[in-house]
């Protein structure tokens, strides 16, 4: 069954799935479906519960002609806000997981709310499977150009000409040309997959497998133990997915050491680990062919890894805080506003990965080695146990740190980080905006701890949310934190490996399958690695799945990341510190898009020192929500 089919049926279904709960679960007399408009429709729904005079206690309303909002102290804590409040706690309610992970809402205003969402993400999604669709036929009838993808480069032909309207940017430059590179391999890890890899602290760490030292020598220079001891050798490991419930198609599971090269200072590979079979180990000492299949297995692991750590560090983190603050705060507080802003079609995501991926038979089972099923228990176990589902601890340099990836007190610092240097002028400019917020409403820390609703958060978060690691916010630090994380997640952290980022380089063919479409060598000297790709019709199923996911016709549009605070009728009702500091964070970054927008190769050939140009955290490019 075609991608494109199975999505627009599992998104009609999905909504007319949440139109229906939401009718049985409001009063009769209140609902008034307009077939033409379903989502006003919803909202009215939704707005018929308040039965306590209070003008706002949907958090989905358009409507923004009260008065300013206001924090919660003093006179500010009324009643009928109060009472308001109380509404939504009763019909707002944790449910279910759905697709894995925390909890799901459910009550009259949490399912409306998912097929409010859920409307606006199949506005989204049409165009995209529709362009989709089209670009996989017109590359049907062209299928004779790819000379059968018999060898590695007739897959580098399938794009010069091709799915103009699924991946209308093509691929980054470089990612055709110079994907056998090892520095195009390494530098991956530290751009558009930086959440695997990790330097290895030899007063703590033990290493995971060895290899003879002649061959260490050759290739970084050094002994394993040298490269150790000096703290310039790095590990990723993907052994977690050998055991996983299997389809018809094959994967490693691939553990690998990286190292910095110690005259020139470059992030370079120096062995894999296949852990399958004959537990193959490959270095760039053996022949094109075996390193290249190597490289190929490993990248298969992280498109895997990279997809689901995605969907639980960055979804599922954000939804179950956000339920604490709908249930906790009213809607005239201006910390709900912004969340509300951050949140757009959160709540739609959890139930489209559950049918569209997970489901026996959808993409997940199509594509990937590994089950949909597995996939969804894998992203789970990601975030209640792998740390995924962290709160304060993944804050982002705090992370990044853990990793010894910035400020590691042992070993040289890597050279280039392209992740972390573009992320850090978005998040900086994030973190400016949100201190003005947050100093413009709270005059000390001592207003922070005596806002009720905002305690109230924290303890509905840290309780019945059973948020992981959610903060206390005593000072008006801790909230600036607490919010910048936010902004983080559903747009950096988010970004850098899915929406555009999937099509533009991370599941470019012949680098990036999902599978291998062979049983892994028992022994090297592989003659074809095409024989381990995948065969035309899967190349179409990657690219719909692929574009399921992008959001190219968002590009340059006011749902872009220049626009994350830009929202007039949200401005409208905050106070002239913050229209402020929104218009300096807009300014920002209109300046680093167009520094983005315009790189190129060096003399070199190479862009932040990588022979690819990578641009993904452009911010008239990505969007300013955690939107897919």
């Amino acid at each position: 069954m075609h991608v494109q089919y199975f999505v627009a049926k599992a998104l009609a279904a999905l909504l007319l799935q949440s139109i229906h709960a939401t009718a049985a679960v409001l009063p009769r007399q209140s609902v008034s479906v307009d077939s033409s408009n379903p989502a006003d429709a919803l909202l009215r729904a939704v707005k018929s519960l308040d039965t306590t005079g209070a003008k706002h206690v949907d958090n989905v309303t358009t409507d923004h002609s009260v008065s300013t909002f206001t924090i919660a102290q003093g006179s500010n804590s009324s009643l009928s806000r109060s009472s308001a409040i109380d509404v939504k706690r009763l019909n707002f309610l944790y449910g279910p997981p759905v697709g894995g992970g925390p909890y799901f809402p459910t009550g009259a205003l949490g399912t409306a709310r998912v097929a409010a969402d859920t409307v606006a993400i199949q506005l989204d999604e049409v165009p995209q499977l529709t362009g989709s669709a089209l670009d996989n036929t017109e590359a049907t009838l062209k299928s004779s150009q790819y000379d059968g993808l018999d060898t590695v480069g007739d897959y580098t032909k399938l794009y010069p000409d091709n799915f103009e309207r699924t991946l209308p940017g093509r691929p980054v430059p470089g990612a055709l040309t110079n994907f056998t590179q090892d520095l195009f391999f390494s530098m991956e890890r530290l751009s558009n997959s930086p959440y695997q890899v990790r330097r290895l602290d030899p007063s703590t760490d033990t290493l995971q497998f060895r290899f003879d030292d002649s061959t260490a020598k050759k290739v970084g220079g050094s002994t394993l133990d040298s490269l150790f001891q000096t703290g310039r050798l790095f590990y990723a490991d993907y052994r977690d997915q050998a055991e996983l419930p299997k389809t018809t198609r094959y994967g490693a599971a691939c553990d690998a050491y990286f190292y910095i090269e110690e005259s020139s200072g470059d992030f370079l590979p120096l062995a894999i680990r296949t852990n399958v079979g004959t537990n193959l180990i490959y270095t760039p000492e053996d022949s094109p062919n075996d390193w290249l299949l190597a490289k190929i297995m490993l990248n298969a692991n992280d498109f895997w890894f990279a997809q689901w750590m995605h969907l639980a560090q960055t979804h599922e983190v954000v939804q179950i805080a956000y339920m604490a603050a709908i249930r906790t705060l009213s809607e005239q507080h201006p910390v709900l506003a912004l969340l509300n802003r951050l949140m757009f079609e959160v709540f739609a995501i959890q139930p489209l990965a559950q049918v569209v991926l997970f489901t026996p038979g959808a993409v997940v089972d199509q594509i990937f080695p590994y089950t949909g099923l597995a996939a969804q228990d894998y992203t789970t176990n990601l975030y209640k146990n792998k740390g995924a589902g962290r709160f304060k601890s993944n804050y982002f340099q705090a992370e990044l740190q853990s990793r010894g990836l910035i400020d590691s007190s042992f070993g040289p610092a890597l050279k280039h980080f392209p992740f972390y240097k573009d992320a850090s002028i978005i998040f900086s400019a994030q973190k400016a905006f949100m201190r003005s917020f947050v100093e413009s409403y709270y005059a000390s820390s001592a207003a922070v701890k005596a806002d009720g609703e905002l305690q109230a958060w924290v303890e509905e978060a840290q309780g019945p949310a059973e948020a992981i690691d959610f903060p206390s916010i005593s000072t008006t630090s801790d909230l600036v934190d607490v919010l910048t994380h936010f902004a983080h997640l559903a747009s950096t952290a988010h970004h850098t490996v899915n929406t555009n980022e999937l099509l533009d380089i991370s599941s470019n063919l012949p680098f990036h399958p999902p599978a291998l479409y062979k049983e892994l060598p028992i022994t090297k000297n592989v003659s074809n690695v095409a024989e381990y790709l995948p065969p035309f019709d899967k190349v179409l199923t990657q690219m719909s799945t692929g574009a399921l996911f992008a959001r190219p016709k968002l590009v340059g549009t006011d749902r872009t990341l220049i626009h994350q605070f830009d929202d007039e009728a949200m401005l409208s009702r905050m106070n002239a510190e913050t229209r402020a500091a929104a218009a300096t964070f807009k300014r920002e970054m209109e300046a680093f898009s167009s520094e983005v927008n315009s790189r190129a190769f060096d003399a070199d050939g190479l862009s932040q020192g990588m022979p690819f140009v990578w641009q993904a955290l452009d911010p008239n490019v990505a969007p300013y929500s955690i939107t897919t």
